[in-house]
């Protein structure tokens, strides 16, 4: 097949985590010759119909998608695939419905709420937008006003990778409004839009999925070590854990994919959420669930990642090497449920 690999376009003066999808690139790239796919890679900015006019003109028989924000904006990452559905284009992952209930950290939060999938409370989002959401805010401010021992971390409603998200952004002792009160001041700097999610002090895990012939694999389990942690310092998988290689936190957080017996039950109720989120928010190719698990055994739903990262170091790589599987058995796995689910020809 002919495959148009299509990504964000970057900046040359770009964060790590924007830089980052051109490792995927070039990842993808050489899976898909392995595989004897012709490849045409395409960079995609916010001049969609400059990217509509090349796609005419390459005719490609799919496109692997990994445009994961516009114009440094994740809220965007919806408008490609909104662009290929229209022009009967197929493409791969997940459709652009599904990568906009799930970029948009509030929205997705309603839904799991509203499928009985535990999430932490919340308070937010700052600035408010529709009825529905008010009325979540006053539901929330009533159960949550009157608690101080909550802790609670300041998060960004749009941005992805743990943009912002550090361990100074976390609020004790404080009831709900003045928690509230206190988001305006973290917006502009979480891309416009932000709010304070209770902490889940406890185990993270990260489950990944990939597309099967009925339903998704779940690859093996990983669960984030905080190895050497001071007994003061927070447990969280932030932006310095994920991007900023000289850090502390970055070379204190493996993952690890042994367990042993007495987890088994856990890891069991892990897969069946994780199952469960790609039911319910319609998923398609690959995704991953990042969890927590808190003292008393009980497991929260923290994000689900549509399209997650597909870097070589990154943990759905690490999943797919761990499962027994090669990178490029797992992207043909991608390619083909594409395939499948997408039938009209371009």
């Amino acid at each position: 097949m002919r495959v148009a690999v299509v990504y964000n376009a970057v900046a040359k003066e770009s964060r790590p985590d924007e830089s980052d999808v051109l490792i995927q690139v070039d990842a993808v790239e050489q899976a898909l010759k392995q595989l004897g796919h012709r490849v045409v890679s395409l960079a995609c900015s916010l001049n969609l119909s400059a990217v509509q006019n090349r796609l005419i003109k390459i005719q490609p028989d799919i496109v692997f998608n990994l445009v994961e924000s516009l114009d440094g904006q994740d809220r965007l990452i919806h408008l490609l695939p909104a662009l290929l559905d229209s022009r009967g284009m197929p493409y791969t992952g997940s459709k652009s419905e599904a990568l906009h209930f799930t970029s948009d950290k509030i929205l997705a939060k309603l839904w799991m709420v509203a499928a009985n999938l535990p999430t932490p409370p919340w308070l937010g989002p700052y600035p408010p937008n529709g009825p529905f959401l008010t009325k979540h805010l006053e539901a929330a401010r009533a159960a949550y006003g009157a608690q101080s021992g909550i802790r609670w971390l300041i998060k960004s409603r749009w941005q992805h990778a743990s943009s912002g998200l550090h361990e100074d952004e976390l609020i004790l002792g404080e009831n709900a409004d003045r928690i509230q009160s206190r988001l305006p001041k973290y917006a502009a700097q979480l891309g416009g839009a932000c709010f304070a999610e209770a902490f889940i002090d406890g185990r993270e895990f990260n489950l990944s999925l990939l597309a099967d012939s009925r339903e998704p694999q779940v690859l093996p389990p990983a669960e984030i070590v905080f190895d050497d942690y001071p007994d003061d310092k927070l447990h969280i998988v932030g932006y310095r854990a994920k991007w900023e290689k000289d850090s502390y936190e970055y070379n204190h957080t493996p993952r690890r994919f042994d367990f042993p017996p007495q987890d088994a039950a856990l890891l069991m109720r892990l897969e069946q959420m994780a199952k469960r989120c790609w039911q319910v928010f319609g998923l398609g190719g690959y995704a991953r669930v990042d969890l927590r698990v808190d003292a008393d055994g009980q497991p929260w739903i923290l994000e689900i990642n549509t399209n997650p990262c597909l870097s070589p170091d990154a943990g759905f790589a690490a999943a797919v090497q761990q499962s027994g599987l090669t990178f490029a058995e797992a992207v043909d796995r991608i390619l083909s449920d594409a395939t499948a689910r997408n039938t009209t020809p371009c």
